[in-house]
């Protein structure tokens, strides 16, 4: 029986290489090595099925027709772009199949490599775990948990049959402005290297042999994508898609370490940015792309635009898209994130290299770098999802290890009127407290943006599963406290509890991504100034604040006993109970500098004229209650 099973497996291997004409696949065979099997299959390629690999569409205007049709090489889903509303890992790994399937019947069997933005955990997927955004895991100043939150968003990611994320944003946020800088893990350079071990925990770690090649370990693993190359944390004011005015020296030492790093790590895409460095586009420019990215860096994986990328390279976007297809792919992307209109994308493209304006080696270029991530990951030996790893979707150790990020990422920034007077850990025995505040007992504004949605979902107290930080409290306190819960108190329902023996305050910023999310005064949400006031003028209070990045604090630091800096926390509230009520001490630094006005902005550790109400790498610590 065992003899008769090798000789099967045996047959069905060679038949695999051999191919349905008895001719030998060579890029089929997974005993050649990476680089003979790439050459071997771009060999075989017609300029069709080559620009084919270069496209990549969202799966809203894609059908397993068109992949097959149009030699599509890979799909996206946009931010709430979903197979249906609150799918499940079984639909999401469905419709991901059923997209392969159409791949493999094409002339060559390319299979195609499906991304998607997990920029927080799987974050497009309902029930999935939401872990804190980078700003919060800055804080921890812990690269080993960053690379454990990895491996768990990829297990999560191939439970729905996802092989590609378009992570980790490893941008240095230089102005708290700009909408994206909760997706920054610091202002520091440093500390955004450090964290760039997410790369190791999504694509596995990387054995010295293969340092500096894209690599992904197998298929519980991910490739992943740096972005967004290069200085899209130092744009003036931090407006979106703006103009980063720097000098190359600074470029060096500030933007682009940690895309060194992601180099060294194997990270398998960069993507690029929207914005422009001294005016030029970054989806433009030649000299940074391919002359730095490619040739110094030495980077062997595939460049991808972002959404609708190239279309931005003139003003107005779209208005001479010939132009923009030539800027784009002459700069150096290799994979172009059409999404839409891939009509128009590989008409113009393939008229630009039938009259050599694009030169066919620079799509050699690009298809060869797209293919060497294929095969590398072992696409063509695996191009299903494994349907053992849907049980990893939002599993219990996952959410463990979110309650562990949470803990470790609180900063604590005031404990006590008198410093010999501490006001935290609460006790758990109290008779009655109260706990108020827009945020307290909402997870859309707990997760924040790119949160089964884009712009995440605002006042949606049940958009996915998870714990609030109510609930978190109501599961730490001892059975005969008495928890009351009033979102916005005035002054009559705080006198008809006048025995309330301290406040929760959860307030804080609204969900939001980019350009939506880019502000000029940073404010706590209304009514969230109205309810300290009002709580903590009459009872001794902490105040968290929900937020992903620095907001105004000064005219409420005089009138609260403590103040927690809880970033955006994702689906495990439980993290901040455990560690207000002191089943946990408060370990975290802050990643960026905390203004006293926004007037100061932009202001970073190191500058000449330094004046923070918070300074960098600020926290103050606690140890855990012995008693409680």
């Amino acid at each position: 029986m065992a003899s008769s099973s090798i000789l099967l497996l045996a047959f069905l291997y060679l038949w695999y290489c051999w191919g349905a004409y008895g001719e030998y696949m060579k890029y089929k065979d997974p005993k050649v090595a990476v680089e003979a099997r790439v050459e071997d299959l771009l060999a075989r390629m017609t300029m069709a099925e080559k620009i084919g690999q270069m496209t990549q569409l969202d799966r809203a205007v894609t059908t397993p027709r068109i992949v097959k049709d149009q030699l599509i090489g890979s799909i996206l889903s946009g931010g709430g772009s979903v197979p249906a509303p609150q799918a499940t890992p079984e639909e999401w790994m469905d419709m991901v199949d059923s997209y392969q399937k159409a791949a493999l019947a094409t002339r060559l069997g390319i299979p195609i490599i499906y991304g998607i933005d997990a920029v927080h955990g799987h974050n497009n997927i309902y029930k999935a775990t939401i872990f804190p955004h980078n700003v919060g895991l800055g804080a921890t100043r812990d690269p080993e948990l960053v690379q454990r939150i990895g491996a768990a968003t990829a297990l999560e990611v191939r439970g729905t049959g996802i092989q590609y994320v378009f992570a980790p944003c490893v941008a240095v946020c230089r102005d708290p402005r700009w909408g994206r800088c909760y997706e920054s893990y610091s202002e520091d350079p440093k500390v955004v290297e450090s964290m760039t071990t997410i790369i190791l925990g999504l694509q596995g770690e990387v054995p010295d042999a293969d340092r500096g090649r894209p690599y992904v370990k197998d298929s519980k693993h991910v490739a992943a994508t740096a972005k967004h190359y290069v200085g899209d944390g130092g744009t003036t004011h931090g407006i979106n898609e703006n103009n980063t005015v720097i000098d190359w020296h600074g470029l060096l030492n500030i933007h682009m370490p940690p895309y060194f790093a992601g180099v060294v790590k194997g990270v398998s895409s960069i993507m690029v940015s929207y914005s422009s460095i001294n005016g030029e586009k970054m989806h433009a420019n030649r000299k940074l792309v391919t002359d730095y990215l490619k040739k110094v860096l030495k980077f062997r994986g595939f460049v991808i635009s972002d959404w609708q990328g190239i279309d931005r390279i003139t003003n107005p976007p779209d208005s001479n898209y010939s132009y923009s297809v030539y800027a784009g792919i002459h700069a150096g992307i290799d994979m172009i994130m059409v999404p839409f209109n891939y009509s128009a994308f590989q008409g113009d493209l393939t008229y630009q290299v039938n009259q050599n304006i694009i030169p066919h080696n620079r799509i050699e270029d690009a298809v060869r770098r797209i293919l060497r991530v294929k095969v590398t990951m072992g696409l063509f030996e695996q191009p299903y999802g494994d349907r053992s790893l849907i049980d990893e979707v939002g599993s219990q150790k996952h959410r463990d290890l979110a309650r562990e990020a949470v803990r470790k990422s609180l900063v604590l920034l005031k404990n006590g009127r008198d410093p010999n007077q501490p006001f935290l850990p609460l006790p758990k025995n109290a008779k009655r407290i109260l706990v108020t505040g827009t945020h307290a007992n909402n997870l859309g504004y707990q997760c924040g943006g790119w949160t089964i949605t884009w712009q995440g979902e605002g006042g949606n107290s049940n958009l996915t599963a998870g714990t609030t930080i109510l609930d978190g409290i109501l599961n730490a306190v001892d059975l005969d406290t008495e928890v009351v819960f009033i979102e916005n108190p005035d002054a009559d329902s705080l006198k008809s509890n006048d025995y309330i023996n301290y406040a929760i305050v959860v307030v804080g910023e609204p969900p939001y991504a980019e350009t939506a999310g880019d502000s000029n005064n940073l404010t706590i949400l209304e009514p969230g100034p109205s309810t300290i006031t009002n709580v903590c003028s009459a009872v001794r209070c902490v105040v968290v604040v929900i937020s992903g990045r620095p907001v105004v604090l000064t005219p409420y630091l005089s009138m609260v006993d403590a103040l927690v800096a809880a970033w955006l926390p994702g689906t495990e509230g439980q993290g901040i109970a455990d560690v207000l009520f002191g089943d946990y001490g408060f370990t975290g630094k802050l990643p960026r500098t905390w203004f006293k006005s926004v007037d100061q902005l932009p202001m970073n550790v190191g500058d000449k004229h330094y004046d923070p109400l918070f300074p960098f790498g600020f926290g103050l610590t606690t140890e855990p209650a012995t008693l409680n």
